[in-house]
């Protein structure tokens, strides 16, 4: 009897998980791209655009990091800092900066608790104060600037410039899924709607 019971309040879980998934809905909860990337192979991508100045992109980060952590196997993960205007850019340079080091990583949260917990917002408004901050934090000042205007980091911004265009994103925080679906927001919904339109991908390429 309790096995029963055990299994119809189960099943009844998972109707409600499954009804609240099927609630997400085109042009409320995500936007679908008029003319949609073809992203070539098996694994489907998404694609997170965000400013470290950015207060909506801070309270979202969280969500996104603990998604990303349990994402499955099929689906690959990028942050994409938004450089679409010279102000954002500051900072996007830093990131693929820190990328080409190998301490992206290791600094990115704290970049962004600097900016908003700490209220410390001057260390994204110019290559020397981001530098500074990067240096405190352990990075080589000496070859995070020899790299912040390089040719390698100047590509990647135009990628990113590129990519904010062909989405149609006018702000950020934006989440792009496999380059045809645009979810916006700043809470745990982002990601179960990724979730969705992950396995939405899924079912279109049968």
């Amino acid at each position: 009897m309790k096995f029963a019971l055990k299994t119809t309040l189960l099943a009844a879980a998972v109707g409600l998980a499954t009804l609240s998934h099927a609630n997400f809905v085109e042009g409320k909860d995500y936007q679908v791209l008029a003319n949609p990337e073809n992203v070539a192979g098996d694994v489907i991508v998404v694609r997170e655009f965000f400013w470290y100045g950015c207060p909506h992109c801070y309270n979202l980060e969280p969500h996104m990091q603990k998604w990303a952590k349990t994402r499955a196997k099929d689906v690959a993960f990028f942050q994409t800092p938004a450089a679409m205007n010279p102000m954002w850019e500051v900072a996007a340079r830093g990131f693929y900066a820190a990328q080409q080091l190998g301490d992206q990583e290791k600094t990115h949260q704290i970049l962004f608790d600097t900016v908003h917990k700490d209220g410390n917002r001057r260390v994204i408004g110019s290559q020397s104060e981001l530098s500074k901050w990067y240096a405190s934090q352990g990075v080589d000042k000496a070859k995070f600037d020899s790299l912040y205007n390089s040719f390698a980091v100047t590509t990647k911004i135009e990628r990113a410039k590129a990519g904010a265009m062909r989405y149609g994103l006018s702000g950020v925080p934006a989440v792009v899924v496999h380059g045809k679906y645009v979810v916006s927001g700043a809470d745990a919904k982002v990601p179960q709607v990724v979730d969705f339109l992950v396995n939405k991908v899924r079912e279109e390429k049968k």
